[in-house]
């Protein structure tokens, strides 16, 4: 199954690029033997000020076609990691082709396209900088993949 992280803001070179990178690339080695991977990251900028009903749009239109979506908002679902890992897996092993998972701006997610959306999950009750919520999914699909593949990095 393949993922897209769709998001609005262009990340720069930094630490978030470095972790983000690095936790893909882990999990592109653990999710495909157990059919989770490749990701792609698609950034959308909104340049001529939409707002979040822009941004929103853009979003929408960056989406796979057909992708199970997935909303990351601060009003989302709290699961567990293991919760994340049988989710992810029980997508795949039901034969969803893409998945999205979606990151807003600053200002979240248009409530329309949150309409859209199969699933909405949270990490955690406090607001994040969108760019962080990109390193925290890199790191729990990697998490995900791990625990499909019972490896020793997930520990609870």
């Amino acid at each position: 199954m393949r993922i897209a992280i769709v998001a609005v803001g262009r990340l720069r070179t930094g630490p978030e690029k470095d972790l983000i990178e690095d936790y893909l690339a882990r999990f592109d080695r653990s999710g495909r033997p157990h059919g989770l991977g490749p990701v792609e990251v698609i950034e959308v900028d909104d340049r001529k000020g939409g707002g979040m009903a822009g941004e929103g749009k853009l979003l929408d239109a960056a989406i796979p076609a057909g992708a199970w979506r997935i909303a990351l908002d601060e009003r989302g679902k709290l699961i567990s990691s293991p919760d994340f890992a049988t989710m992810l897996q029980a997508r795949a092993d039901d034969g969803q082709r893409d998945m999205a998972f979606i990151i807003g701006g600053a200002d979240g997610i248009a409530p329309a396209l949150r309409k859209t959306c199969h699933a909405s999950l949270s990490f955690g009750k406090m607001v994040w900088p969108h760019m962080l919520v990109r390193v925290m999914l890199a790191e729990q699909l990697y998490r995900a993949a791990s625990i499909r593949a019972q490896s020793p990095y997930h520990r609870a």
